[in-house]
């Protein structure tokens, strides 16, 4: 009986997990954009960091976001670009590999702002309002992620529209479900962040 009760108790969680994360994405619905001639103006786009390899090079999916915060910015939708990772110590460097791919692809160096402090998805968009004075912009992240990060920009009292990179059936699949999976327990500490911050 204890059994019972026990994995009910976990079916609601996960349940109530799956609404919350549904909900989330419903509320985001009408401001994801999956066509970048489909994305409206902001004056900033604001590129989230996902990881360097050892030698210093973007992984895959930092480097096409980066390639779509600089199509962004080629097509005139955004003035600047704000690359935002994770620079804490000296050997481990996202942003200035960020920075370095877009000046490569035509970005001018004039046109970028580095967040070196960009540790997480809140952390980004809080100090793009606090230390940036940014208050609208466009997302840029893998679809997967966009939800939460327009989620959590809202709630920081951010105008923001958001661009979606392509995810499932670019990246490998045990990836993207590891990435879906821990999506859903990412927005629960979204809320839990953002609660009480406006």
């Amino acid at each position: 009986m204890r059994l019972g009760w026990t994995g009910g108790a976990i079916a609601l969680v996960l349940l109530a997990l799956i609404l919350v994360t549904l909900s989330i994405r419903y509320q985001t619905r009408s401001v994801r954009f999956k066509e970048l001639e489909a994305v409206p103006s902001r004056p900033v786009a604001i590129v989230f960091g996902a990881g360097v390899w050892d030698d210093g090079t973007p992984t895959p999916m930092l480097a096409d976001r980066v390639f779509a915060g600089v199509d962004l910015y080629q097509r005139g939708t955004v003035e600047r670009i704000l690359m935002s990772g994770d620079n804490q110590t000296p050997d481990y460097n996202e942003v200035e590999a960020m920075v370095q791919l877009a000046e490569q692809s035509g970005v001018p160096r004039a046109a970028i702002l580095d967040d070196r402090l960009g540790l997480s998805t809140y952390e980004t968009c809080r100090r793009a309002r606090d230390h940036y004075g940014i208050h609208e912009a466009v997302l840029v992240s893998q679809r997967y992620h966009l939800p939460r990060a327009i989620y959590i920009a809202q709630q920081l009292d951010l105008d923001v529209v958001g661009y979606g990179v392509a995810d499932w059936g670019v990246y490998r699949y045990r990836s993207m479900l590891t990435y879906s999976l821990r999506e859903v327990m990412a927005i629960i500490k979204a809320i839990a962040q953002t609660w009480n911050t406006r």
